[in-house]
């Protein structure tokens, strides 16, 4: 079996890429590096450089005729996404409407789409948040994420093209950007191994589902394997943490010195969203198996060895 896994040189996607070579799987890799590391490319993944919006995209699935594609290829930063609303769209639909064309055309046999759980409720009218939950996103990326998975279920109605769609918490673990505008926990890590400052956007208070990079591969390998798997699952622990607890656990394992600063608040920020994850768990068997405590340990040990070594 092949997959084409778009976004495969990124944090989260690499790891599935992972995955799916461990499986047995044949994976190419669709990614233009514009966030993607070459360094996350797997070595026994096919690697082409390119830009999910190009036309030669078609070229590609058509040489290649994967089985499956895993769509993790986005506009991923929330700010950004608020700075410039244009782009993001460009890149989240219409490279997804790319996307999803070209695998129609070339017989793929279902998509798997990566969407936010965290940004596409918007400020939720009941926590955890299930898949029922009203879709009122306050930032242009939980707006752009949530139109394609409208598309995905028009493809599926007007084409018969499969799907799954899988809604993030807050993923964290190794080979996070530390350098990057999303991810607290590499941003911080980062901060706190350098011996520098770290600033805490707002009053730390905000809370968030944070889930590690290995569980949301697993799921990702779940939905593409399992015959019944179809339509929206949200992935996550279903239980809030917040940011100073986030720093405070950080401060322990790497044994950090310094107090937190306090910024202004990002705009476009949900204040507080966790998960419910029973759909995944019932259909399926998800369930998060590494504690928040165990993912933040391995992550700082990563760091130590790979990004301030």
């Amino acid at each position: 079996m092949k997959v084409l896994v778009t976004g495969g040189a990124g944090f989260i996607a690499s790891h599935v890429v992972e995955l799916f070579i461990e499986k047995g799987y044949e994976v190419v890799i669709v990614d233009d590096l514009s966030t993607g590391r070459r360094s996350n490319l797997h070595p026994k993944a096919k690697f082409i450089e390119m830009d999910i919006r190009s036309p030669e995209l078609h070229k590609v699935f058509a040489a290649e005729k994967p089985d499956f594609v895993n769509h993790h290829g986005a506009q991923m930063d929330v700010r950004k996404s608020v700075a410039d609303p244009q782009f993001d769209a460009d890149v989240n639909v219409r490279g997804s409407i790319n996307v999803l064309e070209a695998a129609r055309q070339n017989g793929v046999k279902r998509v798997v789409y990566i969407s936010t759980g965290g940004a596409v409720y918007g400020e939720p009218e009941y926590l955890p948040c299930d898949e029922k939950h009203p879709i009122n996103p306050i930032c242009p990326y939980g707006a752009s994420k949530h139109t394609v998975e409208h598309y995905l279920f028009m493809w599926k109605y007007l084409y018969g093209l499969e799907y799954a769609v899988l809604r993030y918490p807050n993923v964290f673990g190794p080979r996070q950007d530390p350098h990057g505008e999303a991810g607290v926990v590499a941003i911080f890590t980062g901060l706190m191994l350098a011996g520098k400052p770290v600033t805490i956007n707002g009053d730390g208070q905000q809370q968030r589902d944070f889930v590690y990079v290995g569980d949301c591969a697993r799921a990702n390998l779940l939905v593409t394997e399992h015959p019944d798997a179809g339509g929206i699952y949200n992935v996550g622990f279903g239980k809030p943490t917040d940011v100073n607890q986030i720093f405070g656990a950080l401060k322990t394992i790497t044994g950090y010195p310094l107090e937190a600063k306090y910024g202004p608040a990002k705009a476009g920020e949900t204040r507080k969203i966790y998960l419910d994850a029973t759909r995944i768990r019932t259909q399926l068997g998800w369930a998060p198996t590494v504690t928040l405590e165990d993912g933040l340990a391995k992550t700082v040990e990563y760091f130590r060895a790979k990004e301030v070594a």
